[in-house]
């Protein structure tokens, strides 16, 4: 894996090469997840840049984490190699299907159906207050909605509450970066977390 010897080592982003994004296919990566957490981020299943780096939504030209702070959820823009940092934010990412592809489209629907039952267990274990699906369609099929749409849905998750947000894949052209910004925003709102981007007051 080549890294750009220009960057700073803390900041360093790490770019697979061909081959390894190709050995990467069908890989999974860890969640990140603690007990209690405040919103539990589900993606749709790993992308091989994800799965050859092993950080959720590493792909550039992937919103999530550039969404992730304008909707005020992080102090700062991360880059993906600090998704270790979410935890303490009350903040944590799982994935629909474990399996990395090349595009989400690769998965079949009986994967969708049987990772949706293993999110199910995983909330029930670690108790989120807020599930955030990443996908409306990976939603639609995994948990048998096919009508549901973007913002709160009226069923819960093993207790907790459920959020359908955009995919922030740079592949969605029917989402831009403001919008998508806007919708992590309105989930945070929901939540009633604070605009953690606004300078604390004395």
């Amino acid at each position: 894996m080549t890294t750009d010897p220009g960057l700073p080592s803390t900041v360093r982003h790490s770019r697979p090469t061909r081959a390894e994004l190709a050995a990467a296919a069908d890989r999974t990566i860890p969640d990140v997840l603690a007990p209690g957490l405040e919103v539990l981020f589900v993606g749709i299943n790993p992308g091989l840049w994800s799965a050859a780096t092993g950080w959720h939504f590493a792909r550039p030209g992937n919103r999530f984490w550039p969404a992730l702070h304008a909707g005020g959820l992080t102090p700062r823009l991360l880059h993906p190699s600090e998704q270790g940092e979410l935890p303490a934010l009350g903040l944590g990412i799982t994935n629909m299907a474990a399996r990395a592809s090349a595009r989400a489209d690769e998965l079949s629907t009986e994967e969708l159906l049987n990772g949706a039952a293993i999110l199910t267990d995983k909330v029930a274990r670690h108790r989120p207050r807020w599930v955030a699906v990443v996908g409306v369609t990976a939603y639609r099929i995994g948990f048998q909605r096919p009508k549901a749409t973007f913002g709160p849905q009226s069923e819960t998750l093993a207790d907790a509450r459920l959020w359908v947000l955009p995919n922030p894949s740079g592949l969605n052209a029917h989402f831009t970066p403001v919008t998508l910004g806007l919708a992590f925003a309105e989930l945070r709102m929901a939540t009633e977390l604070p605009d953690r981007r606004m300078p604390a007051t004395t």
